[in-house]
């Protein structure tokens, strides 16, 4: 167990210290998340294309888990349909609060598992979820900043 622990940390840590689709995007939609509690910053861009997600990416600085989990998200959600990227979304959640919502289409959270022990961790939970939080205020149109303090795990 120790060394799944071990590969959760260095891909974690890799997507922090390399975090991919960092990068402002011209002409998608723009939505800035924020997590008072340990100061990350975010701004997440989505483009999409025919019900698809064309393109996303996202800038801003924060912790570890903050960083990799919006650079693997970017990575898992490019090129996915709305109804497949909802459903990520609702598992991932579910992946890390441990609250299923019983949905029926979940997801195949992939390498997205190394979040898993983020869940013993509750004070880490809002960073792992921010970016996620951030994309889906983008995916249903809104522009005002997303806080972890509105409600959101």
């Amino acid at each position: 167990m120790s060394d799944l622990r071990e590969l959760y940390q260095e891909v974690i840590l890799d997507h922090h210290k390399k975090p991919r689709n960092f990068r402002a995007l011209e002409g998608a939609r723009r939505v800035e998340g924020y997590n008072p509690l340990c100061g990350d910053r975010i701004t997440v861009y989505l483009k999409l294309h025919d019900g698809v997600i064309g393109d996303i990416s996202f800038q801003g600085t924060g912790c570890a888990i903050s960083t990799a989990s919006a650079s693997m998200m970017t990575e898992s959600l490019k090129g996915k349909t709305l109804p497949q990227a909802e459903a990520l979304f609702r598992a991932f959640h579910e992946l890390i609060t441990g609250h299923p919502h019983g949905s029926e289409d979940a997801a195949d959270i992939g390498k997205l598992e190394v979040f898993s022990g983020v869940r013993e961790f509750p004070v880490r939970v809002k960073c792992a979820t921010l970016a996620w939080h951030t994309f889906h205020a983008a995916l249903e149109g809104k522009e005002e900043p997303v806080s972890t303090e509105e409600g959101h795990e």
